[in-house]
């Protein structure tokens, strides 16, 4: 039988789980407190290389430093010394550096597209006979796992304030006509979000501007020829010039009839502009252009503030809520009212596979609402491009398409297809360019989110669910046994045990013994409520809970699961099982119900096997 994973291992994933809470935007710090916790460091630090790769920089620790000597930069090559094939360094090589020998044990953490982390550790000489070495690099992937997916929420995170201030920025262009305010917002808004860089304003007009703003003329003779190109195709450049030590950024300052200068981004050259700072700093200079056009397009820029308004919500809305069904909700209600759709669709891909989620439209379900899915899935195998359709049956005659008018928009990762959503309406020409675009938006923005709860849901079950028979795992079952002794009025427990189940696997091998441990689990959901929980115990043994139910329902279900077992298994195998049950009048615990209904199970095979016994309490009362 498959090896249970360790109970520090899965007490650390519950913690990390804890700790992905948004809301609580939580720390390196955070993490490292846990790790202490879980493996009672006495203390830890965390360092990690810089862009150089020649010091490694302490990032985060746990110690208490009038006892801990830490130094806040180690070399590179101390760190590297004591990396092996393995992710996991022990005692010996730390022993021979006077620094590193008050530790004990070393992780090497490896994070996407960088160096890896190394977390020192001192921790008692009893958690090496805890842990395995399977146990450690599970704790090593786990932990990489954690920062990755806190790394791409702080992505999610800064794209969110961006789009928060450039929203802002957007309506203080619009609440003035005066065009150094619009200028001098837009410095202040790059300053705020990026202090470190330099900023230039080349403009194309002859006005006079505040000198206090960093403002030259395109005609200035010293204007280099990229500022110049930029300016001329209204594309963003970029130039790095290694003489001066300096990485140069332009960006046009594009309306919609011209281009009307260029804003000039300086810093380090060593600096990387990522996708986030590129289309960022694009949408400002395009919008600060906008803004510098003539009064004829004010009031589309009106509708840009609209558009961010709704973007911005959505992404507040989408950071609370955590639950995939609450953010495929949220964003159904936003889309249909925005949009005004008759059908919506929300695809997640599993393998290949379409995955309708649920919420979406009913038609999705029927043979005319899979034409259109399979019709997008198809197009964005192709090319990953956004679909905008005005008429179909134009576009595609003699097919006599239902809807005429379709928007869809995939959900691009790492230039892998994770999902799309896709809207229709009967009316040809429904939806306008402008809808589109900010449909885009929305579905570019809530993407994340939406694989992030889907991820997050798939965490949560690993935690709670028994990997090999994916029944509910004992903690969860004394949790939900726990709630429902607080709140309900009555509840019955079954205990049950595959008889002989040692013979079973003496007999056929532990490949078929694990077989019959899932085909026991399957009829055991096959014959309970949804609400009822079903858990594996330990070993052969599972229970059933049911809240809410009397004793003799719950001995009925017994007996029923019993015969399901006989019956349907193959090898065919018996149970034995053991009935407890409780109510308000009883004052009884998790453990006292586990102990009595334990106790009709030793009975039940005392009494000859494959047969059910309910506790001496409840015969008693009965």
């Amino acid at each position: 039988m498959e090896k249970k994973e360790n109970h520090l291992i899965l007490y650390y994933k519950s913690r990390l789980l804890d700790l992905m809470n948004l809301e609580t935007a939580s720390s390196l710090d955070d993490w490292v407190a846990v790790v202490a916790e879980v493996l009672s460091a006495d203390h830890i630090v965390y360092y990690k290389p810089d862009s150089e790769n020649t010091k490694f920089y302490k990032i985060c620790g746990f110690y208490n430093p009038f006892r801990h000597d830490v130094e806040l930069v180690v070399p590179s090559g101390k760190i590297k010394a004591l990396k092996t094939a393995s992710q996991v360094v022990t005692n010996g090589k730390l022993q021979k550096d006077p620094y590193l020998k008050q530790f004990n044990i070393a992780f090497f953490i490896p994070e996407k597209n960088m160096e890896d982390g190394c977390l020192l550790l001192s921790i008692p000489n009893r958690m090496f006979g805890e842990l395995s070495d399977a146990d450690l690099q599970a704790f090593v992937r786990e932990s990489r796992n954690f920062l990755q997916l806190k790394y791409e929420l702080s992505v999610v995170e800064a794209d969110r304030k961006r789009y928060i201030e450039l929203f802002q920025v957007t309506g203080k262009f619009h609440s003035s006509m005066d065009t150094d305010t619009i200028l001098a917002e837009i410095i202040y808004t790059l300053k705020r979000l990026y202090p470190v860089f330099e900023y230039t304003l080349m403009l194309s007009d002859d006005y006079h501007h505040n000198l206090d703003l960093p403002i030259k003329s395109l005609q200035y003779d010293a204007v280099d020829e990229m500022a110049l190109e930029s300016y001329v195709n209204g594309q963003v450049h970029l130039a790095t010039v290694w003489r001066t030590n300096e990485t140069m950024l332009y960006a046009p300052l594009r309306g919609k009839q011209g281009v009307y200068g260029v804003l000039q981004v300086i810093t380090f050259a060593n600096y990387e502009f990522n996708r986030s700072d590129l289309e960022f700093i694009s949408l400002l200079a395009n919008t600060a252009g906008s803004a510098l056009e003539n009064a004829k397009l004010y009031q589309q820029s009106m509708q840009s503030i609209e558009e961010l308004r709704l973007i911005n919500s959505v992404s507040r809305q989408l950071n609370k809520s955590a639950n995939l069904k609450e953010t495929v909700d949220f964003l159904m209600e936003q889309i249909s009212s925005s949009f005004n759709t008759q059908a919506i669709g929300f695809v997640m891909m599993e393998n290949g596979k379409m995955d309708l989620l649920e919420g979406s439209s009913p038609i999705f379900e029927e043979k005319e609402g899979i034409r259109y899915l399979d019709f997008a899935n198809r197009s964005f195998a192709d090319t990953k491009e956004s679909l905008f359709i005005s008429n179909l049956n134009q576009r595609f005659p003699g097919r006599n398409y239902r809807f005429s008018s379709l928007m869809a928009v995939p959900i691009i990762q790492e230039d892998d297809l994770k999902g799309f959503c896709l809207v229709l309406h009967e009316a040809p020409y429904h939806f306008s360019f402008d809808r589109f675009k900010l449909f885009q938006s929305l579905i570019y923005q809530s993407g994340m989110a939406l694989t992030n709860s889907m991820l997050r849901e798939r965490l949560e079950k690993m935690v709670i669910t028994d990997h090999l028979t994916q029944l509910f795992a004992k903690n969860y079952l004394n949790s939900r046994m726990e709630t429902s002794i607080g709140e309900d009025e009555q509840g019955t427990l079954i205990l049950l045990d595959i008889d002989d189940f040692k013979k079973v696997n003496d007999t056929y091998g532990h490949q078929v013994g694990d077989e019959i441990l899932i085909q026991v689990a399957k009829l055991i959901k096959e014959n309970i409520r949804s609400t009822d929980i079903g858990a594996r115990w330990g070993g052969e043994e599972m229970a059933i809970y049911l809240p809410g139910v009397p004793l003799q329902t719950g001995v009925q279900v017994a007996k029923r699961v019993l015969a399901a077992v006989e019956k349907n298994t193959n090898p065919p195998v018996t149970i034995s099982c053991g009935v407890s049950y409780w109510n308000k009048e009883m004052n009884e615990t998790v453990e006292s119900l586990f102990n009595r209904a334990d106790a009709g199970l030793y009975h039940a095979k005392s009494l000859g096997k494959n047969q059910v016994v309910i506790s001496d309490m409840e015969m008693k009362a009965n």
